[in-house]
């Protein structure tokens, strides 16, 4: 019953954030994910590190689905390089066994997050962010479909 509220709160704070904070969730939630997969890869936990990445990459792709590149011009062709060049260094992490490629993306995302939120709200930290208890249990549970930002980049 508890995952239900949990549910519910998600998709609420999901459907009312305005489209720049939803950009800085699923940075949000890719980070935690990719985190996630390395804790899981080094536990042997191969099921919950394969999903984890599954959640990120979906997040990622959803990044790059929601690039306006008439609007966004060269940032937005920038972008979609950055994205394509994560979900292949999430495949080398996976199926090479390669630690530094979690950390390189993690790090990418980091900045990119970093970036955003200095755009969007003058280098402060985005409005209102999720709860760490309700982000680490939505990672657990959400993957990227219940983000859907479609704000154009």
């Amino acid at each position: 019953m508890h995952g239900n509220g949990v549910g519910a709160y998600q998709q609420t704070n999901i459907m009312t954030a305005d489209p720049k904070r939803l950009v800085i969730m699923c940075y949000e939630g890719a980070i935690s994910n990719l985190k996630i997969a390395k804790e899981k890869y080094l536990s042997c936990e191969y099921e919950a590190k394969a999903k984890a990445l599954q959640k990120a990459q979906d997040i990622i792709n959803e990044l790059l689905c929601a690039l306006d590149f008439e609007k966004g011009g060269q940032i937005a062709r920038n972008l979609q390089s950055l994205y394509d060049y994560m979900n292949y260094r999430i495949t080398t992490a996976d199926t090479k066994k390669d630690l530094k490629a979690f950390d390189e993306v993690i790090c990418m995302l980091e900045d990119l997050k970093a970036a955003w939120e200095e755009i969007f709200y003058g280098g402060k930290k985005a409005p209102a962010p999720m709860p760490a208890h309700l982000s680490d249990q939505m990672s657990n549970q959400g993957g990227a479909a219940a983000y859907g930002p479609r704000v154009r980049l």
